[in-house]
């Protein structure tokens, strides 16, 4: 039951406005998206007292806190009550605003936020504060204080960051989903994306007849995502769709500050631009945290603590420097995520520009570039070191992360005058990560850049380089581009005249002859400098020299050869727990004895795939699984065969290659592919063959490894389905839609979606490729048992 107005008996404090309970302003647009953050808002708010609601300015924590106060009306019967705090100058002032907004006035000389906890003490009331963090200690304080003496009373409050007192839940409020601009879009638009749904109702409203099309869905969804999801800035782009294109707001959002200007008039000031908006979190910053706001944008993609102390620091000690970085989080300008075991912080592109603006007025910009040059350089240097050891999974993880970094410190080899060599020597050491993750044509970008920059004396570095980069081109097929990257090599070996250095140059020759076919040139050479390598970064190239002469050797026929190679392989793989070449050790042995051998090829396969899918090596995994198609097309399990033909097809796509270039194998792969289409109707190869392509990596590998797949289900759920939807299962798996298989079934297509849902529901699936998978899988079982 409502209460009537409050007069004290000593007249302290009496309402102004009789019979109101609340004044939530009505919503003049409409509220897109946050189901999950509204959710979660009101969860929170019904088992705290405070509860904040943090992020940077422009992601839309006002907009939430109105929402969940709106639909929260019914919980308070004294209303819900907003009080805006952005434009309150003095803290003192604070519990006289929150006064006023209740609808009080002071009618005695006692304190008013003793007045304001005697007036709320039997009431149940939603307070919203708005805006808090440049008061922010003043309205901790009160919020304290209230809660401590009115046991009805709940808060909601928004902020960059949180008030740090004992009551306080607090919800960090993401900027909006954003969808791949990379990925095809459906008819229907991108999935799932807020951002998109956002930038479309604002445009609709500044421009009646925009509509998202085909043409211009890819460039609102790239809009979206360089604005970072943030719905201020995305609000303010759209709006200028009343003067240009998509296309064209996307084009000149490398000017974006002066660009997303206009917004509405009924928002505060400082919201009515993107660059005042963010002038407002930097004014409420420290000098340390400005100081260190503007050197972290010197990173690219996010970066760990150990990256930070060794560029950004300054004259901060490491404690110094966490607390800063802690300070950072709170107030929503960094971003603390976490890969896996590891914290790594970014800052959102829009507060990264804004920061790189505050770095080069400092006059620190080219110094902190440089530093950050250094320290990567340093970085791939030291895995170089460890790369053959029981490191390597954790560095090739460091290394994934790093990559936006890595590149960025390359390409300031580029631009900078004199910088070519140093740019080589870290593509030079980062060679063996590439060919490692299949980032063939990364590598060869950056190698071919520095390469053609080499115009002086040969140094060891450039032979390196050119090592480097004809195997990576081997591997992808492009024999001519290897062949002069090889006879460059040879060229300055010459003139460099050490013995270690023709060895390297002959390293080069032998690799290429494996990729192009020639075995007798290549175990020739290679057999030449086998014992050439031996310690410390050399030590990668004996490995390679050890498993480009097993593989020769065993196509040649030298079997006993081929094994005492890989044997040599292992034990120094093994030995210093590499993983790597450990598993190529393993797959080209299992090349070397398939036709010979191929129940033991098949069991090396698998051991090299294993090892493969543990340091995430698409190029290793898609020779393995490349193989063991050509066993199973052997053991004449045609339809398994198939799919892993397409599993590996989608592996050979990731790495930028065309599949197997080594020409004796490739003679293999045509044979084996050749024997499983005669095997099968054309529609079964190609439908075994596409669901093999569809699947993820993890459930290649799965697959390939006769794992059960993630979601598969188990006997007494497969054989629940019934006849209809096993034959519903059957036409999924052979691609066609809910309407082609309600025509070949004829029944109706809403029918077909109804066992379509029976039967994920009935395996625990979530998707149609896992039908198809589960459908191929069975399929291959029953061949088994035949």
């Amino acid at each position: 039951m409502g209460r009537g107005p409050c007069v004290e008996s000593d007249g302290s404090m009496a309402t102004a406005v009789r019979g109101k309970v609340g004044n939530l302003p009505l919503e003049l647009t409409s509220f897109v998206g946050r189901r999950r953050e509204v959710t979660e808002t009101r969860r929170l708010l019904s088992v705290s007292r405070l509860v904040t609601l943090t992020g940077i300015g422009g992601v839309g924590k006002t907009r939430l806190a109105l929402r969940v106060a709106e639909d929260s009306r019914r919980s308070f019967e004294d209303g819900v009550w907003l009080v805006e705090l952005g434009e309150l100058q003095e803290e003192a002032l604070l519990p006289d605003l929150v006064a006023a907004t209740l609808g009080l006035r002071e009618q005695s000389t006692s304190r008013t936020q003793d007045s304001l906890a005697e007036y709320l003490a039997d009431r149940r009331l939603l307070l919203v504060l708005d805006n808090c963090e440049h008061v922010l200690d003043a309205a901790a304080a009160l919020a304290e204080s209230l809660l401590r003496r009115c046991q009805d009373l709940r808060i909601l409050a928004t902020s960059r960051e949180p008030f740090g007192i004992g009551a306080e839940a607090f919800l960090r409020v993401p900027p909006l989903s954003v969808p791949d601009p990379d990925r095809r879009p459906s008819g229907r638009g991108f999935a799932g994306g807020d951002a998109v749904a956002l930038f479309a109702e604002r445009a609709s409203a500044a421009v009646p007849e925009f509509g998202l099309t085909e043409d211009n869905q890819v460039a609102v969804a790239r809009i979206c995502q360089r604005l970072d999801g943030l719905p201020l800035p995305i609000e303010l782009a759209a709006g200028r769709l009343r003067a240009m294109s998509a296309e064209q707001i996307l084009d000149r959002l490398n000017d974006r500050y002066s660009l997303l200007t206009g917004g509405s008039r009924g928002a505060p000031t400082r919201q009515q631009t993107l660059r005042l908006c963010i002038d407002w979190s930097h004014e409420l910053c420290t000098e340390r945290e400005r100081m260190l706001w503007r050197r972290i944008s010197v990173f690219t993609g996010g970066f760990e603590l150990d990256a930070a102390e060794g560029i950004c620091a300054g004259d901060l000690s490491p404690d110094d420097l966490l607390d800063v970085v802690a300070a950072l989080v709170d107030r929503s300008i960094l971003i603390r995520e976490e890969a896996g075991a590891v914290v790594r912080y970014r800052l959102l592109e829009t507060l990264r520009e804004y920061g790189r603006e505050k770095l080069a007025e400092s006059g620190e910009h080219a110094s902190m570039r440089r530093r950050h040059r250094d320290w990567y350089q340093q970085l791939v240097i030291c895995v170089e070191a460890e790369w053959i050891g029981p490191r390597q999974v954790e560095w090739m993880a460091r290394l994934g992360r790093e990559q936006p970094n890595l590149r960025e410190a390359m390409e300031f080899c580029l631009t900078e005058p004199g910088e070519e060599e140093a740019g080589l020597r870290t593509a030079d050491a980062l060679a063996p990560f590439w060919l490692s993750r299949g980032l063939l044509g990364e590598g060869r970008h950056w190698l071919d850049q520095f390469l053609d920059r080499q115009d002086g004396q040969p140094t060891v570095e450039l032979l390196w380089g050119l090592y480097a980069n004809s195997v990576l081109a081997g591997n992808q097929g492009d024999i001519e581009a290897g062949a002069a990257l090889v006879e460059r090599a040879r060229e300055a070996a010459e003139v460099l005249g050490d013995a270690q250095a023709r060895a390297l140059a002959t390293l080069a020759v032998g690799q290429l002859a494996v990729c192009s076919g020639d075995m007798q040139l290549a175990a020739s050479s290679l057999e030449e400098i086998a014992d050439a390598f031996h310690t410390g970064r050399e030590l990668v190239l004996r490995l390679a020299t050890l498993l480009g002469l097993a593989l020769a050797c065993g196509l040649l026929g030298d079997t006993t050869r081929s094994i005492a190679c890989q044997e040599e392989a292992l034990e120094i793989t093994q030995s210093r727990g590499e993983s790597v070449y450990r598993a190529y050790s393993l797959s080209t042995l299992g090349l070397a004895l398939w036709q010979s051998d191929p129940r033991r090829a098949a069991g090396l396969l698998e051991q090299g795939l294993r090892l493969s899918r543990v340091v995430d090596d698409p190029l290793g995994s898609a020779i393995c699984v490349e193989a063991l198609a050509w066993v199973a097309a052997g053991d004449r399990l045609a339809r398994r065969a198939a799919v892993l033909f397409g599993i590996a097809n989608s592996l050979w796509r990731v790495v930028g290659s065309a599949g197997i270039v080594i020409p004796p194998l490739l003679a293999y792969r045509e044979e084996s592919e050749l024997q499983v289409r005669s095997a099968l109707a054309k529609r079964a190869y190609e439908s075994a063959f596409e669901q093999g392509a569809n699947l993820s990596f993890d459930d290649g590998i799965a697959y390939a490894l006769d794992e059960q797949l993630q979601g598969s289900p188990t006997e007494g759920a497969a054989s629940a389905l019934t006849r209809r939807e096993r034959q519903v299962a059957d036409l999924v798996a052979q691609g066609l839609t809910n309407r082609a298989i309600a025509e070949q079934l004829v029944i109706a297509p809403r029918t077909v979606e109804g066992h379509v849902e029976h039967v994920l529901a009935k395996m625990g699936f979530t998707s149609r490729a896992q039908i198809a998978a589960w459908v191929v899988e069975q399929a291959q079982v029953e061949t088994r048992t035949l």
